[in-house]
């Protein structure tokens, strides 16, 4: 089962909410692993790049609106969570 840990760059300030920022990622990443659970037990042969598609919009129903709205996650490292799901089925 795959277990992503999503982090936002440190290089990056949130300025002054930068003390949201740990439970911040505790959200994206409990999102994250939500969409990757279902798309897993649902998966069916789809595409890698199918299964990446799946894996940002559940990801994004998982959140506030405003955050989801927000987040633009590395797409090579989501491609990785996908391919990892596609080659486990």
């Amino acid at each position: 089962m795959v277990q992503p840990r999503i982090k936002l760059d440190p290089n990056i300030s949130l300025g002054p909410v930068e003390k949201l920022r740990e439970p911040l990622e505790e959200q994206l990443t409990s999102a994250l692993r939500n969409a990757v659970d279902k798309v897993d037990d649902h998966y069916q042969g789809e595409t890698v790049t199918e299964v990446e598609k799946e894996l940002l919009e559940g990801t994004k129903a998982g959140l506030h609106p405003d955050i989801a709205a927000a987040i633009s996650p590395d797409q090579d490292q989501l491609r990785d969570v996908a391919a990892t799901i596609v080659h486990n089925n």
